[in-house]
């Protein structure tokens, strides 16, 4: 067992002492002027009033011609999320896309995998998605589904994930949860804020630690967290925010599974829980994260006010697993044959795979951006307008090395071998990547009558890109401005309801070709994609909101072409409907449901092989309902329950395989107690997710060659939250 010495915890221990230490000295400063406080959004007031995406924040989301759904802090305290993969099961129009035990987290939305390096914000700020993104600094988890061009710039055209950093607090806070999960994973976090009595400057401190134990035996680890959150109250009118954070994280990662030739069976009879990295001489994933935002308020008048942003997010990556990976007709002791890191064939028919030595270190990434705005009220004539106008930068670099690949031997996924190995030096790291983004854009939401609105909105983005190999040889340059016009019209026949219909055009950043194809690890160039959507939204009452909204999306197909060579070839055109329901059925019944139904084709590729297919890993349809119920008797207790619901999907790793994966039901359960203890407000929760402990594959994923992931197992948690 650890020991309450271990690094871990004293980084922890040291920075709740510091917190408190800083917290009472921020509280004791006094000054004679009292200026008005900056107040924190969050609970159901943010579920059912606003989000802070792009340019819609100060919108109702009623009237947001835009699917958005919000996860609170709130819920993420009742449902014990500990991260984004936690928080997107409650949209069925959102899922995993090679969600390994152990590495990032990476998703699809409507279908359409998310790039790491645009598709993902911290307070509405490009931010790099290659490592966990912590989840204990952050007030609510803000999903815009669909085209963000005018919002973003360059981003999937499914959409964009906005992490918002938590505000100081009005009023004193002091939390402290602890949690067990797992095998035995402890967790640790602390969150205090507060301001100073004259209210110009507030505080938030959040910090965390846990010791890992994953469900899969082996895939152990730690990760260690803090950030810092401050406002200042320069006059009245004028706010300056300052933030930061550094995480750290390190854990063996999980291989998923491929399939068992040479029939392309897919694998029965293993579980969620083993562990194929498991070789003596595995090393894990370890990343280090740093980040620092400040953002300037102004208000010019009444009517006016500007902003301005800055965003630094830097990552540090050491990356190594034993990975597994079919290489044809190996037997036990054989030399792997020519090609096998080149192409996926799959699992021998009795489990035997090539284990190969992945690795590289020092990778080195950064992102920094910037954004103005000038936001404004004013009237011509009879209609209102509601104008932004706004520029943006972001400059990315990219250094990392060239894999080391090295076969090793052969293993079994049902009798795993020991293979003996000296590591050596990876690969040295170079400047790969860099990209210099620039944005101009305006978005005007006129009200042409008490009922009706136009948004019409216009971003010009220009991208400069250059790509280099190993040596230091540009290889791929870009350079190309692109016209994003975004439109919708919003009818609300009564105030608690509305229905829009939208057109908007993005940009997308461009794929990167997967390691094993002929152009391994170059980036596509950026191409435009357009979406249609019609929908509607209302609040049946105070307390019951619900929406639906139709869409199609069609932008460029990324594909391994019959050459092996990553490429571009026609369209992936998705159509769906999205329906989802959310508030208070009784007095003690919350309920909530999401639902996705989504058609995903191949269009116009000249391909017989893939033209009119269906596209990989996207479901057609997805659902998930939720609901927590108050007991009556005892109004201190709470239960909840999650189901969730996936039809089968495909698994397309190359053009000449396809295979139907089945799909799945999960229930989860949970419950939570409110109490004192010793006079502390204290709340105790249980959770167990995958109640039945059904086997299911969660990913069909292309990414890496293609690899069939696992669902989790039954897992247990418990957890308390003292509130002091």
């Amino acid at each position: 067992m650890t020991s309450p010495s271990h690094p871990r915890y004293s980084l922890l221990a040291l920075a709740i002492a510091q917190a408190f230490v800083f917290a009472s000295s921020a509280h004791a400063q006094t000054a004679d002027n009292v200026l008005p406080a900056v107040t924190v959004v969050s609970g159901s007031a943010t579920s059912a009033g606003l989000a802070g995406v792009g340019s819609f924040s100060d919108t109702p989301l009623r009237e947001v011609p835009a699917s958005i759904s919000v996860i609170t802090h709130e819920q993420m305290q009742d449902r014990s999320i500990r991260s984004a993969t936690d928080a997107v099961i409650y949209d069925a129009s959102v899922q995993n896309s090679y969600n390994a035990v152990g590495l990032a987290d990476m998703f699809a939305v409507r279908g359409y995998v998310l790039d790491f390096g645009s598709s993902y914000r911290k307070d509405g700020m490009p931010i790099l998605a290659h490592s966990m993104i912590p989840m204990e600094n952050k007030e609510r988890f803000e999903i815009l589904k669909g085209i963000a061009g005018l919002q973003s710039g360059i981003a999937s055209a499914g959409g964009i994930l906005n992490y918002v950093t938590k505000r100081p607090t009005d009023e004193p806070l002091r939390s402290v949860t602890l949690e067990a999960s797992e095998r035995g994973t402890m967790y640790g976090a602390v969150d205090l804020g507060g301001r100073s009595d004259d209210k110009r400057f507030g505080y938030r401190i959040n910090a965390a630690a846990a010791d890992i134990k994953s469900y899969v035996k082996g895939s152990n680890g730690d990760r260690e967290f803090f950030a810092g959150a401050f406002d200042w109250r320069l006059s009245p009118k004028a706010l300056l925010q300052v933030d930061f954070d550094y995480h750290h994280k390190s854990q063996l990662t999980v291989p998923g599974y491929q399939l068992l030739g040479p029939g392309n069976v897919i694998p029965t009879n293993v579980s969620a829980k083993t562990m194929l990295n498991n070789q003596p001489w595995s090393l894990p994933v370890t990343d280090d994260t740093n980040n620092l935002g400040m953002k300037f308020d102004y208000e010019l008048n009444d009517s006016w006010r500007t902003s301005l942003q800055v965003n630094k997010f830097t990552l540090r990556r050491d990356d190594a697993v034993a990975l597994s990976s079919g290489c044809g007709d190996i037997t036990s002791g054989a030399a792997a044959p020519a090609g096998c890191a080149s192409k996926f064939v799959g699992y021998n028919a009795n489990g035997d795979y090539a284990v190969y030595d992945l690795r590289r270190d020092n990778d080195k990434r950064s992102v920094l951006s910037t954004q103005a705005l000038l936001q404004g009220k004013f009237a011509t004539g009879a209609i209102k307008h509601d104008l932004t106008i706004g520029a943006a930068t972001a400059n990315r670099r990219d250094s990392f090395a060239d894999y080391l690949y090295l076969y090793k031997g052969i293993s079994n996924i049902y009798n795993p071998v020991v293979l003996p190995a000296t590591l050596g030096p990876t690969n040295p790291v170079s400047l790969r990547r860099k990209d210099d983004e620039r944005s101009f854009f305006t978005q005007d939401i006129l009200s042409l009558t008490d009922r009706l609105k136009l948004h019409a909105g216009l971003r010009y983005t220009q991208l400069e890109r250059d790509q280099f190999n190993a040596a230091g040889t540009r290889t791929r340059h870009t350079d190309d401005g692109f016209v994003l016009p975004s439109a919708a019209l919003v009818f609300s026949p009564q105030p608690n309801w509305s229905v829009y219909g939208s057109y908007a055009e993005g940009l997308e950043a461009g794929g990167e070709a997967p390691g094993g194809t002929s152009n391994a690890d170059m980036v596509m160039d950026p191409t435009k994609s357009r979406q249609f959507e019609v929908g509607i939204k209302a609040d049946i009452s105070s307390d019951v909101s619900v929406a639906a909204a139709l869409f199609h999306i069609k932008r460029t197909n990324e594909y391994i072409n019959s050459g092996n060579t990553y490429g571009v070839a026609g369209d992936a055109i998705h159509r769906g409907l999205e329906l989802s329901a959310q508030g208070k059925a009784t007095r003690n019944l919350t309920v909530g449901a999401s639902i996705t139904a989504l058609e995903a084709t191949t269009e116009d590729t000249g391909d017989s092989k893939i033209e009119g297919q269906r596209v990989g890993n996207v479901p057609k349809y997805r659902s998930a309902i939720y609901m927590d119920y108050a007991l009556p008797q005892m109004p201190a207790v709470k239960l909840n329950a999650t189901w969730l619901y996936s039809s089968s999907k495909l698994f397309a790793p190359n053009r000449d395989l396809r295979k139907d994966i089945d799909g799945y039901h999960v229930l989860n359960v949970g419950a939570q107690y409110k109490t004192k203890v010793s006079g502390t407000k204290t709340t105790f929760r249980f959770g167990i997710d995958n109640v039945f402990d059904k086997f299911y594959w969660g990913d069909a994923s292309n990414a890496f060659g293609g690899y069939l992931i696992p669902g989790a197992p039954r897992v247990f948690k418990l957890s308390a939250q003292f509130d002091f």
